[in-house]
């Protein structure tokens, strides 16, 4: 089921928004702090995904739906500096943007995007290669971009088309595009990060150490379970910045042990056991990796990743100690589709463990991987998306180094701004509601418990957080077409 926003779980809906661009404009952003304003920084963009700066008034901006690198300068697009052939079905398209840590004289643009087959944008499905989610590496040259090398090519067909009968019917897996993540981030180490999420499998990487019918079955038409070049999902890999893998690696030797195409894949791996994302940052302070990531119906999360960590996606989503409002959530919704199904219809909900330990012994244990909580939850889904970091005092101190989550459906608050304090690699969460490190609100998109981390509403459709180049914070609106500016009244 396909809604005109961004549903999380569902799909990122972007690829069903009018061809001429955004959705009709809501009243605009407001702030909770009086002493904060937020300004247009420039509006009539297509479906705009993620930014780079190249300068104080200049960025680049994806479109996600027209394959379009925008270079926008002193609030208008100044040029169309690259325009890719992109598949936009559901959640594809132009996705990442990352510039080399050395840039400019590095001259290096990084690049996740979903490839057309066709030579021309398309939304049609079926329209892109097996391996059509790909990260290359372009050169700026000044003024336009061109094509450097491929780094890394990743799954993006879902045609599975796996038959279950249910108590509500007979159903056949939907043709489906999202769960694309498409994140990039250069680290302070100087690697890049990949986030590239579940795309729909059912494999070793997603907790299913025999994938979803057993030793010997194959996951899906094209193999598996084995992480593969077609299966190889639902992970944040770690790269050099010629698409080579890091010798320290958490799985390097895992991975050699392994050996031919999956053992060069599992050492790619930093992190897995992930469904699906549209955030991911570094704290500026401390280095430390921090996601959000997106719940079926139940426990959208914001997670700190350490080097082997494994999100626990298909088996947990939350505490684990609350395994069974997990599933209980999971079995009894129909919030997404017709009937409860994770979405996918080859591991149903009702397969959710009963236990805490019966579901962490079920993980996919790859020597030196970890489970870990997520830092914060909330029990129905909110629908998080873009994340970022206050980098220096631009809002003043009250808001350095803080993480702001903007988010994915326009059902709450036509799009509200959180913030959260970050100290030691910890939320600083000041009501005593969520000691717990669960908002536990009353259902879908609804923020009970979340309240003290309002900042702001009417944001939109959220898909990118980044402080600027002159302190102030800038978040990408896909549903509005626009880039807004938070800055400090004087």
């Amino acid at each position: 089921m396909f809604l005109p926003a961004l549903i999380a779980g569902v799909g990122l809906l972007v690829g069903m928004l009018p061809a001429g661009g955004a959705q009709a404009q809501a009243p605009g952003p407001t702030l909770e702090d009086p002493d904060l304003g937020v300004r247009t920084v420039v509006s009539g963009l297509v479906t705009p995904t993620s930014v780079a700066f190249l300068g104080r008034n200049d960025v680049l901006v994806l479109e996600k739906n027209t394959g379009k690198v925008q270079r926008v300068t002193n609030g208008r697009v100044a040029a169309t500096v690259l325009d890719l052939a992109v598949n936009v079905g559901s959640e594809r398209g132009l996705l990442g943007i990352a510039l080399h840590p050395r840039f400019p004289r590095n001259p290096g643009v990084y690049l996740f995007w979903t490839e057309s087959t066709t030579g021309a944008d398309t939304d049609v499905l079926n329209q892109t290669p097996l391996l059509g989610n790909r990260v290359d590496r372009f050169v700026w040259n000044g003024s336009t971009l061109a094509f450097d090398r491929n780094l890394i090519r990743l799954r993006a067909i879902q045609q599975d088309a796996f038959t279950i009968t249910t108590p509500f019917g007979t159903f056949t897996q939907p043709e489906r595009g999202n769960h694309d993540g498409g994140v990039l981030r250069f680290g302070p180490d100087g690697k890049l990060y990949v986030l590239f999420g579940d795309v729909g499998r059912r494999g070793q990487l997603q907790n299913l150490p025999d994938g979803p019918f057993g030793p010997g079955v194959s996951d899906d038409q094209f193999g598996g379970p084995e992480p593969d070049n077609t299966h190889l999902a639902g992970v944040i890999l770690r790269l050099n910045d010629d698409g080579s893998t890091p010798e320290d690696n958490p799985f390097v030797e895992v991975g050699e042990e392994i050996g031919g195409e999956v053992g060069a894949n599992v050492q790619k791996v930093f992190a897995y056991g992930l469904r699906n994302s549209f955030g991911m940052a570094f704290d500026p302070k401390r280095g430390s990796l921090w996601t959000q990531e997106n719940g079926e119906d139940a426990f959208d999360e914001i997670n700190l990743v350490e080097p082997g960590f494994n999100g626990g996606w298909i088996q947990i989503m939350g505490p684990v100690e609350r395994i069974s409002e997990f599933k209980q959530i999971e079995t009894t919704s129909l919030h997404h589709e017709d009937f409860p199904n994770l979405q996918q219809f080859r591991w149903g909900p009702e397969r959710i463990a009963d236990t805490p330990d019966q579901a962490l012994a079920r993980l996919f244990a790859l020597a030196g991987s970890h489970y870990t909580d997520p830092q914060f939850s909330w029990n129905h889904v909110l629908a998080p998306a873009g994340i970022g970091f206050l980098d220096g005092n631009g809002l003043g101190g009250r808001y350095k180094g803080n993480l702001f989550v903007g988010f994915s459906t326009l059902d709450t608050l036509n799009g509200p701004l959180f913030t959260f304090e970050v100290g030691n690699d910890k939320l600083k969460l000041r009501d005593p509601r969520l000691n717990d490190k669960v908002a536990d609100n009353l259902t879908f998109h609804e923020m009970t418990e979340s309240e003290s981390l309002l900042f702001g509403q009417n944001f939109g459709i959220v898909t990118d957080i980044q402080t600027g180049p002159n302190g102030n914070l800038f978040v990408v609106s896909l549903s509005d077409g626009a880039i807004y500016e938070i800055f400090r009244r004087t």
